[in-house]
């Protein structure tokens, strides 16, 4: 390609999502049902108050582009949000992959859930292989510079969360399994409850007061209930003052 005057912008010249991969054929799948249900768990309830919903993006096993002088080298997190970007790709489209010298915004937080196969790399215990792309932890540490980096051990139960200080990950010593997370004004923590009829520990939002962010489903079971008792309240208090509400 001749040069142009003044040179083209990476975003201009490189690879887009379109142009890239968005499936790794070698891993066809998820892993298992947990890597389906928690990072829907996790996209539903994660509603920044400082941000417009138009300007979150949250992703699950979706392609992370990071290097535009390797444009085939990704990583594929188990979930990932970034927040003051676009909802849809340029505003108008569903991405296929995340590609950072396209976008210009990384991510802000990036969940793995361990499995026996990804333990070692997911807590930044491999070397880098000469010629080889980089690590896992490499990437969102060094390269992408991920504010908050959390992985959960869904077979131990165990929270680990690593915040970005200087140009290192240092982990945080958890009181209980929960981290506040200003920016954004909502905290992530370990949750005991019910979710798509499974009892068990999940990573779940929650927000200033401590209050789990509801999904969508309780949100309207909460406004139904609500509405009921409102309905209650009144027909009482008609019936004081001598009106049957069944006979209006």
């Amino acid at each position: 390609m001749y040069q142009t005057d003044p040179p083209l912008s990476p975003k201009e010249t490189l690879p887009t999502m379109y142009d890239l991969p968005s499936e790794d054929p070698q891993e066809p799948g998820l892993p298992d049902e947990f890597h389906i249900y928690q990072p829907q768990l996790l996209r539903e309830t994660f509603r920044p108050p400082t941000y417009p919903q138009e300007q979150v993006f949250v992703a699950t096993d979706l392609n992370l582009y990071y290097d535009s002088h390797h444009t085939l080298w990704y990583k594929r997190p188990d979930w990932f949000a970034v927040v003051g970007n676009s909802r849809l790709y340029e505003e108008k489209d569903l991405r296929l992959s995340y590609v950072v010298w396209q976008e210009g915004v990384n991510p802000f937080v990036v969940v793995e859930l361990l499995s026996p196969g990804t333990e070692k790399e997911d807590l930044g215990q491999t070397l880098r292989d000469a010629e080889q792309p980089p690590t896992k932890w490499q990437v969102y540490e060094q390269i992408l510079r991920v504010p908050y980096y959390i992985v959960f051990d869904r077979y131990t139960d165990i929270l680990k969360v690593f915040i970005l200080q200087a140009d290192r990950y240092t982990e945080v010593k958890l009181e209980e399994p929960r981290i506040w997370m200003p920016t954004l004004e909502l905290g992530l923590g370990l949750w005991q409850g019910s979710y798509q009829d499974i009892e068990r520990l999940w990573l779940r939002w929650y927000d200033a007061d401590g209050n789990w962010m509801p999904t969508p489903e309780e949100a309207e079971r909460q406004r139904a209930e609500e509405a009921e008792e409102k309905a209650e309240r009144l027909a009482a208090k008609l019936r004081e003052l001598g009106i049957e509400p069944n006979e209006l």
